[in-house]
This record gives structure tokens, sequence and C-alpha cells, in this order.
């Protein structure tokens, strides 16, 4: 049973430590990726046909491998009909989600039965006394779901919300529909400076186009990119499959590119993955054109029924969005396990320190 508190945090539990593995489950950990691909399987549940977003994929933690410096440890429970992954990373003891900052959220694979999950859930036991994922999302159902699944294997589970996601749900509209429910002030911009900015989409990987991304990136307000060589190499994999919108802005009838925007387009959904502008150029407006202008393209050329601007809660993305989705992080505890002693401690602490603070 668990308990919520007022602070938006939950524990839940079972007390109980040692669970039940079926003789059904298989479960198998993977430190070689290239054993994955070897595995037919595998191989095609984390596979483009079968996930339609590029954070479910072996493709992208491959790339968090290679470019970040992330040591995967893939977790799969599997019987004749069903199965379960967890892409994680770490060292045994304390494992955390594979993924970085250009992951927009994190999910378990998980197909038909829940079991396979649950008994991942009680095995993975033995490698790790903590396991902390953040960027959970819970509208279909993921966060909920780990959650149960390592609640009944014995595991104390802290749950709280990490971060933000906002998006646009299409609804049938066409661009010019969209754009007349956008704020006032932008609508001003877009018409002042529309026919100041030409503006390019291509659907394919350009290296002209990705060099005029990184030259402007270099130039405008941004911190300094995480992994120039992972977000290269991801476009150029878009792009050969089709799902790449990688756009640029340049004055109306000048040569220099002003600003530039990678985003994809799979499954209905249009991912807004990096967006930048130089700085010397802001009086034109040139992202906001250009946003406007991809927009068109997805909702009227691609018919995408959502629109996905990531993580973060900046307040240009409610201009242009209008929804919120929380992101949820899952810290999960073996209870007997000393080292979690100390942490746990301190969170009993900090829950006190909060309940005396509301009287």
């Amino acid at each position: 049973a668990g308990r919520n508190f007022q602070d938006c945090r939950a524990w839940s539990g079972n007390g109980s430590v040692e669970g039940f593995r079926s003789n059904v489950v298989k479960i198998e950990y993977h430190s070689d990726l290239k054993e994955v691909q070897s595995d037919g399987q595998l191989a095609r549940l984390l596979s483009d046909a079968s996930q339609h977003a590029p954070f479910d994929r072996f493709a992208w933690w491959q790339l968090l491998e290679e470019h970040c410096d992330l040591k995967p440890l893939l977790a799969v429970a599997r019987d004749a009909d069903s199965a379960a992954v967890l892409a994680l990373a770490g060292p045994d003891g304390h494992l955390t989600a594979l993924a970085n900052w250009y992951t927009f959220r994190f999910r378990p694979i998980v197909t038909d039965d829940q079991a396979p999950l649950a008994e991942l859930a009680r095995e993975i036991a033995g490698r790790a006394h903590r396991i902390t994922i953040s960027g959970l999302p819970d509208e279909d159902g993921s966060a909920s779901l780990l959650e149960a699944a390592f609640t009944s294997a014995g595991w104390l589970v802290r749950r709280e919300v990490c971060d933000t996601n906002h998006i646009l749900a299409v609804s049938g509209r066409d661009y010019d529909a969209y754009i007349a429910g956008r704020p006032g002030k932008l609508r001003t911009t877009l018409k002042r400076k529309s026919n100041k900015v030409d503006t390019q989409i291509l659907t394919h990987f350009d290296a002209d186009a990705w060099a005029a991304y990184e030259d402007i990136y270099s130039e405008s307000w941004k911190p300094e990119e995480g992994s120039p060589d992972f977000l290269r190499a991801f476009a150029q994999q878009e792009g050969e499959a089709g799902r790449l919108r990688l756009a640029v802005a340049r004055p109306a009838g000048g040569d220099e590119a002003i600003a530039a925007q990678m985003w994809t387009v799979e499954g209905g959904t249009a991912f807004i993955h990096k967006l930048a502008h130089r700085e010397a150029a802001k009086p034109l407006s040139p992202g906001s054109v250009l946003t406007a202008a991809l927009f068109r393209h997805v909702i009227d050329t691609d018919k995408v029924d959502l629109v996905d601007f990531g993580t973060g809660d900046d307040p240009y993305k409610r201009d242009w969005m209008e929804e919120v989705r929380p992101r949820f992080r899952l810290d999960m505890f073996r209870p007997m396990a000393l080292r979690n002693w100390p942490e746990l401690g301190k969170i009993g602490l900090r829950r006190l320190a909060a309940k005396a603070k509301r009287g």
C-alpha cells in the first residue's frame, strides 16, 4: 500500500524484500549492445518498425554509448509471449536510466503482459541497491507501471515530479486555424517580420545546412552543446529514414544563415529537438519566423497529431503550445541495503521538516 504526502511525493512498499522468481520468465542483462543487435526478437522490438519515438529505440541508446560516455546495461525479461526492457546505465549498485539531456522522456519498453517487468524488478535486486529513473511520462501509464512493479517486488519507491513537457494537440486544425489562436504579440511579430526572412525546410540531412546550424548555435544564447557528434549522428540517421526536418532562416534575399532548427517527425508526432538564432539577428525575429514555418509544414504537410517541445518550462514555449504534462522521477531503494540508509535517513528528515513547517 502507498501513502500520499502533501508535498506531492509518494512512498510505496509492501515490506517484502525477497521476491518469487518465475521459471517461465527469462532474465538477461546486456552491457554489450552487439548482443542485442544479434538477437532477432529484441532487435525487432527495439527497431523503428515497433517503436515510433527515437528515445525508445536501440539506435538511440547506441548513440548515447558511442558519443556520450554512457555505459549501458539493458535489463531484459521475457517469456514466450511478451517482453520487458529497461535500458539502464552505470555500474552495479546505483543504476540510472540510459538517457541524458537529449532525451525528452524515458520509459520501460513493455509488450502485452506486464508480468515480465514485475519479474525483472525482483531479479534486478541482485545487481542494484538503488535505481533512479527520471523523465518518466504517465499519460501512457509508464511511471505508474514501473512504480507498481518495483513496489510489488519489495522496493521502497519515492515518486516526484521532476520536469515538464509542453505539447500541442493539433486536434484536426490546419495551420491557419492553429496560428489564429496564438497570442496577439506573437501573431503581430510574424505579420511584421515574415516578409523579411526567407526560410528553407529540408527533409534530408545536408552537410552545409548542418554546418550553418552549428555555427549559429555557437553564437546563440544557448549553453555549450553537450555532444555535437551525437546530435550530428542522430540527424544523419533521421535524415536517412526520412524523419528529419532541418530548417534554416536567412535575411530576405541574403545568404548568411541566421537561425536554424532540427525537428523530427514520426508516428503522428513532431519532436522539436534543437533551435538557435544569432543574437545579432534578433531584431528580425528569425527564430519565431522559422518556428512558424516548421509548424506550417508539420501540420499542413506532415499532418501530425501532436507537436512535442521536449522538457523545460521556458516561457517562450507557452506561446506555441497549449498543454503541459509532468515528467516523474522514481527513486527506488532496497530497504535492507545498508548503503541506502544514509539517503533514506535524509529523506525522512526532510519529510519531517516539511510536515513541521505545514504545522
